[in-house]
């Protein structure tokens, strides 16, 4: 927890600010289905994650490690109601690389733009600057500052990772290539995603 982060009365407050946002869309569009997504990246590169192993008793487990500086970055979207997801790996965060990834999930997810996405996403730069157009259907609901707790896409980065810990790869193309397949398991099996993501708060709107 970020020693800046929102107190339980200020999360509580976001939370029933966002059940009575979706309840205001739902009065205006009582013909639409709402649905509430959440969004957000993580920097994968080829500095090595190192994860605790099981070992034989008295034996001390050993991790490739190698310290280098080349980096991708997953963009995941992630429904806490039923764990479905769509990933995308891009070369950096920002506007233009947001905006790709929004019509990328829009076209993939909201093909007809029949359903109002509320979209969960942190203050970072990219998600908050005037330049970046939402697509039609999607509606930004930004998340309480240093708050990590309230965004369900943080849980599903420790299922990306396992796939790639205690590995020291060649290159980035190597690595992309375990990422992908990671990628498209998660989206394939979205009750493991759904797991980590379910937030019963979430649910409950």
């Amino acid at each position: 927890m970020h020693h800046q982060s929102a107190t339980l009365e200020q999360q509580a407050e976001f939370k029933a600010g966002l059940a009575g946002h979706v309840e205001w869309l739902r009065s205006l569009f009582p013909n639409r289905e709402i649905a509430i997504w959440a969004e957000d990246e993580a920097r994968l590169g080829l500095q090595p994650i190192v994860r605790r192993v099981w070992a034989p008793v008295g034996e001390r487990p050993s991790a490739h490690h190698c310290r280098r500086y080349q980096w991708v970055y997953t963009y995941g979207f992630v429904h806490p109601e039923t764990g479905a997801s769509y990933f995308l790996l891009l070369p950096r965060a920002n506007v233009s690389m947001m905006q790709m990834a929004l019509e990328l999930f829009a076209d993939q997810v909201n093909p007809h733009r029949q359903q109002l996405i509320i979209l969960l996403v942190d203050q970072a730069a990219w998600h908050m600057s005037q330049k970046l157009q939402v697509p039609p259907g999607i509606f930004f609901y930004p998340l309480l500052p240093y708050t990590p707790q309230l965004q369900p896409t943080e849980c599903v980065w420790s299922l990306l990772r396992e796939a790639v810990a205690n590995q020291v790869f060649d290159n980035l193309d190597a690595l992309e290539d375990v990422l992908v397949k990671r990628c498209q398991w998660l989206m394939q099996h979205p009750a493991i995603v759904q797991g980590k993501v379910g937030f019963d708060w979430i649910q409950a709107i």
